[in-house]
């Protein structure tokens, strides 16, 4: 092998072994799982600290805002597992009682602190109804 064929194999391995480092750094830094309350409460000590997407429905009766401020406490299930919340900003429209969520932010041992703009409620299709009104016709 020819020293220059030897350079280039060095600096192409050292350059791709650099940008492999990179992006593993990268993406387990910005990584989040999707998981399910059921799924997270299972076994809640391997999820804290850990960014997470936390998919459930919001407990009847658990939302409770602190008077004059921003900050929510509610608690969030699937399943036969439930899971407290608290978030500090302006919940969408669609969030409330009985309503499907997704939220984003980290576990710890006193529930689930959502990040600033993680609550995201999906809204039921307003088609439902009349899909299934025009599926009997």
């Amino acid at each position: 092998m020819s020293k220059k064929t030897a350079r280039a194999l060095i600096s192409t391995i050292v350059v791709g072994g650099a940008l492999t480092v990179l992006m593993a750094i990268s993406l387990s830094e910005g990584a989040q799982y999707y998981k399910h309350v059921d799924e997270v409460m299972q076994q809640p000590d391997a999820w804290y600290g850990k960014n997470l997407q936390l998919h459930g429905f919001v407990v009847e009766g658990s939302h409770l805002i602190k008077p004059g401020t921003l900050e929510h406490r509610f608690a969030v299930r699937t399943g036969a597992h439930v899971v407290q919340a608290s978030y500090t900003g302006v919940v969408p429209d669609t969030f409330k009682d009985g309503s499907e969520v997704v939220l984003t932010g980290r576990l710890a041992a006193e529930g689930f602190h959502v990040a600033p703009g993680g609550v995201m409620a999906k809204c039921p299709s307003k088609y439902e109804a009349s899909a299934a009104r025009n599926a009997g016709k």
